[in-house]
Protein backbone atom coordinates (compact mmCIF):
# COMPACT_ATOMS: atom_id res chain seq x y z
CA UNK A 1 0.00 0.00 0.00
CA UNK A 2 0.97 3.99 -0.58
CA UNK A 3 2.18 5.56 2.87
CA UNK A 4 3.88 8.09 1.51
CA UNK A 5 2.80 10.94 -0.60
CA UNK A 6 4.12 14.02 -1.61
CA UNK A 7 3.72 17.31 -3.42
CA UNK A 8 6.67 18.34 -5.40
CA UNK A 9 6.66 21.99 -7.27
CA UNK A 10 9.00 25.13 -7.49
CA UNK A 11 6.57 26.66 -5.49
CA UNK A 12 8.69 28.30 -2.17
CA UNK A 13 6.03 27.45 0.86
CA UNK A 14 7.71 30.71 2.08
CA UNK A 15 5.87 32.69 -0.90
CA UNK A 16 2.52 31.45 0.24
CA UNK A 17 -0.10 33.55 2.61
CA UNK A 18 -1.81 32.43 5.42
CA UNK A 19 -4.38 31.19 3.02
CA UNK A 20 -1.72 28.99 1.43
CA UNK A 21 -2.08 30.79 -1.33
CA UNK A 22 1.26 31.54 -4.08
CA UNK A 23 2.44 35.09 -4.02
CA UNK A 24 5.67 34.81 -5.67
CA UNK A 25 7.14 35.63 -8.93
CA UNK A 26 7.00 31.75 -10.30
CA UNK A 27 4.64 31.43 -13.59
CA UNK A 28 2.29 28.31 -13.74
CA UNK A 29 3.29 27.39 -17.26
CA UNK A 30 6.53 25.31 -17.67
CA UNK A 31 9.26 26.73 -19.24
CA UNK A 32 10.58 24.19 -21.26
CA UNK A 33 13.89 24.16 -20.01
CA UNK A 34 15.90 23.90 -16.39
CA UNK A 35 12.87 23.86 -14.80
CA UNK A 36 10.67 21.26 -16.64
CA UNK A 37 14.08 19.25 -16.68
CA UNK A 38 13.94 19.37 -12.50
CA UNK A 39 10.50 18.00 -11.91
CA UNK A 40 11.39 15.20 -14.51
CA UNK A 41 14.45 14.36 -12.73
CA UNK A 42 12.67 14.15 -9.52
CA UNK A 43 9.93 11.62 -11.12
CA UNK A 44 12.97 9.46 -12.10
CA UNK A 45 14.73 9.74 -8.23
CA UNK A 46 11.60 8.89 -6.39
CA UNK A 47 10.84 5.91 -8.97
CA UNK A 48 14.42 5.00 -8.68
CA UNK A 49 14.49 5.23 -4.91
CA UNK A 50 10.84 2.96 -5.08
CA UNK A 51 12.60 0.46 -6.58
CA UNK A 52 10.32 0.79 -10.11
CA UNK A 53 11.11 1.00 -14.16
CA UNK A 54 7.68 0.54 -15.49
CA UNK A 55 4.71 1.81 -15.45
CA UNK A 56 0.70 1.68 -16.00
CA UNK A 57 -0.86 4.59 -17.36
CA UNK A 58 -4.38 4.70 -15.95
CA UNK A 59 -7.38 6.47 -16.65
CA UNK A 60 -6.37 8.36 -19.51
CA UNK A 61 -7.42 11.31 -21.56
CA UNK A 62 -7.76 13.97 -24.03
CA UNK A 63 -9.50 17.36 -24.18
CA UNK A 64 -12.78 16.92 -25.63
CA UNK A 65 -15.26 20.26 -26.39
CA UNK A 66 -12.67 22.18 -24.18
CA UNK A 67 -9.22 23.04 -23.84
CA UNK A 68 -8.52 24.38 -19.88
CA UNK A 69 -4.62 24.69 -20.37
CA UNK A 70 -2.57 27.43 -19.55
CA UNK A 71 -0.64 26.50 -23.28
CA UNK A 72 -2.39 25.94 -26.42
CA UNK A 73 -2.97 22.24 -27.27
CA UNK A 74 -0.77 20.65 -29.83
CA UNK A 75 -0.79 18.26 -32.11
CA UNK A 76 -1.37 14.67 -31.10
CA UNK A 77 -1.82 15.62 -27.64
CA UNK A 78 1.91 14.98 -27.04
CA UNK A 79 2.00 11.89 -27.42
CA UNK A 80 3.32 11.81 -31.10
CA UNK A 81 6.73 9.70 -31.50
CA UNK A 82 5.91 7.96 -27.62
CA UNK A 83 4.43 4.66 -28.42
CA UNK A 84 5.70 2.05 -30.81
CA UNK A 85 2.65 1.63 -32.97
CA UNK A 86 1.38 5.30 -31.96
CA UNK A 87 -1.54 6.58 -30.33
CA UNK A 88 -3.83 3.69 -30.05
CA UNK A 89 -1.17 2.08 -27.47
CA UNK A 90 -2.26 5.32 -25.05
CA UNK A 91 -4.81 3.19 -23.30
CA UNK A 92 -5.88 2.29 -19.47
CA UNK A 93 -3.31 -0.63 -18.47
CA UNK A 94 -0.54 0.04 -20.76
CA UNK A 95 2.89 -0.64 -19.52
CA UNK A 96 5.66 1.89 -20.40
CA UNK A 97 8.89 2.35 -19.60
CA UNK A 98 10.43 4.66 -17.01
CA UNK A 99 11.79 6.85 -19.59
CA UNK A 100 8.08 6.94 -21.54
CA UNK A 101 6.70 7.35 -18.16
CA UNK A 102 8.68 10.93 -18.06
CA UNK A 103 8.05 11.90 -21.03
CA UNK A 104 4.46 11.62 -20.38
CA UNK A 105 4.53 13.69 -17.50
CA UNK A 106 6.81 16.12 -19.68
CA UNK A 107 3.76 16.44 -21.80
CA UNK A 108 1.07 17.36 -18.87
CA UNK A 109 3.47 19.33 -17.63
CA UNK A 110 3.13 21.12 -20.58
CA UNK A 111 -0.60 20.90 -20.73
CA UNK A 112 -0.41 19.38 -24.01
CA UNK A 113 -3.63 17.94 -23.59
CA UNK A 114 -2.84 14.25 -22.50
CA UNK A 115 -3.47 13.71 -19.18
CA UNK A 116 -3.31 10.25 -17.00
CA UNK A 117 -2.37 8.72 -14.01
CA UNK A 118 1.26 6.58 -13.76
CA UNK A 119 1.17 3.80 -11.27
CA UNK A 120 2.72 0.31 -10.18
CA UNK A 121 -0.25 -0.54 -7.79
CA UNK A 122 0.36 -0.76 -4.18
CA UNK A 123 3.92 0.55 -4.96
CA UNK A 124 4.26 3.78 -6.77
CA UNK A 125 1.98 6.75 -8.50
CA UNK A 126 2.75 10.05 -10.10
CA UNK A 127 -0.29 12.72 -11.75
CA UNK A 128 0.30 16.19 -12.52
CA UNK A 129 -1.94 18.33 -11.31
CA UNK A 130 -2.60 22.22 -12.21
CA UNK A 131 -0.31 24.90 -12.22
CA UNK A 132 2.83 22.77 -11.96
CA UNK A 133 1.94 20.83 -9.11
CA UNK A 134 3.11 17.55 -9.15
CA UNK A 135 1.81 14.63 -6.78
CA UNK A 136 4.07 11.42 -5.98
CA UNK A 137 3.29 8.91 -3.90
CA UNK A 138 5.48 5.65 -3.09
CA UNK A 139 5.09 2.53 -0.04
CA UNK A 140 8.57 3.93 0.95
CA UNK A 141 9.69 7.47 2.76
CA UNK A 142 12.49 8.02 -0.33
CA UNK A 143 14.75 9.89 1.61
CA UNK A 144 17.42 10.34 -1.23
CA UNK A 145 14.68 11.17 -3.48
CA UNK A 146 13.84 13.94 -1.26
CA UNK A 147 17.49 15.07 -0.67
CA UNK A 148 17.80 15.20 -4.44
CA UNK A 149 14.42 17.28 -4.97
CA UNK A 150 15.56 19.96 -3.00
CA UNK A 151 19.12 19.41 -4.79
CA UNK A 152 17.04 20.29 -7.89
CA UNK A 153 15.64 23.67 -6.81
CA UNK A 154 12.26 22.07 -6.44
CA UNK A 155 10.43 21.86 -2.67
CA UNK A 156 8.49 18.49 -1.80
CA UNK A 157 5.93 18.97 0.64
CA UNK A 158 4.36 15.80 2.91
CA UNK A 159 0.96 15.12 2.30
CA UNK A 160 -1.91 13.14 3.90
CA UNK A 161 -2.99 11.67 0.42
CA UNK A 162 -2.80 12.60 -3.07
CA UNK A 163 -5.58 14.52 -4.72
CA UNK A 164 -5.09 13.07 -7.80
CA UNK A 165 -5.55 9.26 -6.67
CA UNK A 166 -8.33 7.70 -8.11
CA UNK A 167 -12.19 7.31 -6.18
CA UNK A 168 -14.86 5.25 -7.38
CA UNK A 169 -17.71 7.35 -7.00
CA UNK A 170 -20.24 4.91 -8.57
CA UNK A 171 -22.20 2.30 -6.97
CA UNK A 172 -23.26 -1.13 -7.84
CA UNK A 173 -21.21 -3.87 -10.04
CA UNK A 174 -19.74 -2.47 -13.54
CA UNK A 175 -20.74 -4.65 -16.49
CA UNK A 176 -18.45 -6.14 -18.42
CA UNK A 177 -17.77 -6.44 -22.29
CA UNK A 178 -17.33 -9.96 -21.37
CA UNK A 179 -19.19 -12.61 -23.89
CA UNK A 180 -22.87 -12.62 -22.08
CA UNK A 181 -22.64 -9.05 -23.40
CA UNK A 182 -21.64 -9.65 -26.54
CA UNK A 183 -24.19 -12.08 -26.41
CA UNK A 184 -26.89 -10.05 -25.72
CA UNK A 185 -25.59 -7.77 -28.23
CA UNK A 186 -26.07 -9.67 -30.97
CA UNK A 187 -29.89 -10.36 -29.86
CA UNK A 188 -30.29 -6.81 -29.61
CA UNK A 189 -28.84 -6.31 -33.40
CA UNK A 190 -30.77 -9.41 -34.36
CA UNK A 191 -33.65 -7.96 -33.28
CA UNK A 192 -33.24 -4.44 -34.99
CA UNK A 193 -32.98 -2.88 -31.08
CA UNK A 194 -29.48 -2.02 -31.60
CA UNK A 195 -27.56 -0.69 -34.27
CA UNK A 196 -24.59 1.68 -33.05
CA UNK A 197 -21.42 0.98 -30.30
CA UNK A 198 -20.50 3.84 -29.00
CA UNK A 199 -16.55 3.49 -27.75
CA UNK A 200 -15.13 5.73 -25.31
CA UNK A 201 -10.97 4.46 -25.44
CA UNK A 202 -9.77 7.24 -23.87
CA UNK A 203 -11.67 9.91 -21.23
CA UNK A 204 -12.94 12.51 -23.87
CA UNK A 205 -12.41 10.48 -27.03
CA UNK A 206 -15.11 8.67 -29.14
CA UNK A 207 -15.07 6.29 -31.71
CA UNK A 208 -18.55 5.12 -33.49
CA UNK A 209 -18.81 1.12 -35.24
CA UNK A 210 -21.80 0.55 -37.33
CA UNK A 211 -23.54 -2.98 -35.94
CA UNK A 212 -24.62 -5.53 -37.83
CA UNK A 213 -24.75 -9.16 -36.87
CA UNK A 214 -22.11 -10.38 -39.60
CA UNK A 215 -19.69 -7.68 -38.02
CA UNK A 216 -20.28 -7.65 -34.38
CA UNK A 217 -16.84 -10.27 -34.10
CA UNK A 218 -14.77 -8.34 -36.23
CA UNK A 219 -16.02 -4.32 -33.85
CA UNK A 220 -15.29 -6.10 -30.79
CA UNK A 221 -11.41 -7.11 -32.43
CA UNK A 222 -10.66 -3.32 -33.07
CA UNK A 223 -12.00 -2.52 -29.85
CA UNK A 224 -8.91 -0.37 -27.32
CA UNK A 225 -8.21 -2.17 -24.04
CA UNK A 226 -10.36 -1.77 -21.26
CA UNK A 227 -12.97 0.96 -23.55
CA UNK A 228 -15.76 2.19 -22.64
CA UNK A 229 -18.68 0.83 -24.55
CA UNK A 230 -22.47 2.34 -25.17
CA UNK A 231 -25.19 0.43 -27.48
CA UNK A 232 -27.58 3.02 -29.37
CA UNK A 233 -30.77 2.04 -31.30
CA UNK A 234 -30.15 2.01 -35.15
CA UNK A 235 -29.73 5.48 -37.01
CA UNK A 236 -32.96 6.14 -38.50
CA UNK A 237 -32.88 6.43 -42.71
CA UNK A 238 -35.56 9.40 -42.39
CA UNK A 239 -32.91 11.84 -41.79
CA UNK A 240 -35.38 15.38 -42.66
CA UNK A 241 -37.39 13.97 -39.26
CA UNK A 242 -34.03 13.68 -37.71
CA UNK A 243 -33.22 16.87 -38.52
CA UNK A 244 -36.21 18.37 -37.81
CA UNK A 245 -35.68 17.52 -34.09
CA UNK A 246 -32.85 19.68 -33.79
CA UNK A 247 -33.33 22.08 -30.63
CA UNK A 248 -33.80 25.91 -30.54
CA UNK A 249 -30.63 26.00 -28.52
CA UNK A 250 -28.15 24.31 -26.68
CA UNK A 251 -26.02 21.12 -27.59
CA UNK A 252 -26.38 18.00 -29.47
CA UNK A 253 -24.46 15.74 -30.99
CA UNK A 254 -25.42 14.47 -34.38
CA UNK A 255 -24.27 11.07 -35.80
CA UNK A 256 -24.70 9.79 -38.93
CA UNK A 257 -23.56 7.34 -41.60
CA UNK A 258 -21.56 7.87 -44.36
CA UNK A 259 -21.68 6.84 -48.30
CA UNK A 260 -18.88 4.39 -46.86
CA UNK A 261 -20.61 2.64 -44.18
CA UNK A 262 -18.39 4.75 -41.45
CA UNK A 263 -20.25 6.39 -38.68
CA UNK A 264 -19.24 10.02 -37.82
CA UNK A 265 -20.54 12.68 -35.02
CA UNK A 266 -19.98 16.23 -34.28
CA UNK A 267 -21.08 18.10 -30.86
CA UNK A 268 -22.34 21.39 -32.36
CA UNK A 269 -24.62 24.59 -30.33
CA UNK A 270 -27.20 26.70 -32.03
CA UNK A 271 -24.95 28.99 -33.92
CA UNK A 272 -23.93 25.21 -35.62
CA UNK A 273 -26.68 23.61 -36.48
CA UNK A 274 -26.66 24.95 -40.39
CA UNK A 275 -23.51 23.49 -40.82
CA UNK A 276 -24.63 20.48 -38.97
CA UNK A 277 -27.45 20.39 -41.04
CA UNK A 278 -25.74 20.48 -44.57
CA UNK A 279 -22.93 17.64 -43.63
CA UNK A 280 -26.16 15.46 -42.05
CA UNK A 281 -29.04 15.88 -44.86
CA UNK A 282 -27.11 13.65 -47.42
CA UNK A 283 -25.98 10.47 -45.03
CA UNK A 284 -28.48 7.38 -45.59
CA UNK A 285 -29.05 7.81 -41.69
CA UNK A 286 -28.64 9.56 -38.94
CA UNK A 287 -29.32 10.60 -35.27
CA UNK A 288 -29.27 12.90 -32.85
CA UNK A 289 -27.99 12.62 -29.10
CA UNK A 290 -28.44 14.79 -26.23
CA UNK A 291 -25.32 15.81 -24.39
CA UNK A 292 -26.46 16.11 -21.19
CA UNK A 293 -24.79 12.94 -18.70
CA UNK A 294 -28.46 12.95 -17.35
CA UNK A 295 -30.27 12.64 -20.63
CA UNK A 296 -27.53 10.39 -22.47
CA UNK A 297 -28.72 7.20 -21.72
CA UNK A 298 -27.75 4.16 -24.03
CA UNK A 299 -29.61 1.40 -24.12
CA UNK A 300 -27.10 -0.80 -21.97
CA UNK A 301 -23.10 -0.25 -21.20
CA UNK A 302 -19.83 -2.06 -20.73
CA UNK A 303 -16.44 -1.80 -20.05
CA UNK A 304 -14.04 -4.04 -22.06
CA UNK A 305 -12.00 -7.02 -19.42
CA UNK A 306 -8.54 -7.61 -20.11
CA UNK A 307 -7.65 -10.65 -21.98
CA UNK A 308 -7.69 -12.92 -19.26
CA UNK A 309 -11.71 -12.18 -19.02
CA UNK A 310 -10.65 -9.83 -15.75
CA UNK A 311 -12.31 -6.44 -15.62
CA UNK A 312 -9.36 -4.23 -14.29
CA UNK A 313 -10.22 -0.92 -15.35
CA UNK A 314 -11.36 1.36 -12.51
CA UNK A 315 -13.47 3.52 -14.31
CA UNK A 316 -16.86 2.88 -14.86
CA UNK A 317 -20.03 3.56 -17.42
CA UNK A 318 -23.04 5.07 -16.20
CA UNK A 319 -25.42 2.20 -15.48
CA UNK A 320 -28.66 2.19 -17.74
CA UNK A 321 -32.52 0.11 -16.64
CA UNK A 322 -31.04 -2.30 -18.29
CA UNK A 323 -27.80 -2.47 -16.77
CA UNK A 324 -29.17 -2.36 -13.32
CA UNK A 325 -31.29 -5.76 -14.15
CA UNK A 326 -28.15 -7.28 -15.35
CA UNK A 327 -26.91 -6.46 -12.25
CA UNK A 328 -29.64 -7.62 -10.28
CA UNK A 329 -29.82 -11.00 -12.16
CA UNK A 330 -26.18 -11.35 -11.81
CA UNK A 331 -26.69 -10.51 -7.55
CA UNK A 332 -29.12 -12.74 -7.73
CA UNK A 333 -27.09 -15.93 -9.33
Amino acid sequence: MLSYFYCVTKYDPSDRDEHGSYTGQEDTASDHGEVEAAYLQAVAAFARDTGIDHLAVREPQVPSLAHFGVEPPVAGFGLDGLFPSGPADFHDGAEVPLDIGLELVRAMLRDNGAWCRLEVEDTFAVHVGWDQYLYISSSRPCAEALARTRELGLFPETMDASPYSFEDEEEGIQRPGDDDFWACLHRAVRDGVAGVLEENPLGGATRWHHLAVDTLSTVRAELAPRARLGVWPPLSPDVETVLGALPAEGLIEGVWLDDAGRILSAIADEDDFPELTARMSSAPAAALLPVSADERVPLFTAVMPDDDGVLRARWRTRPTPNDRHWALRHHQG
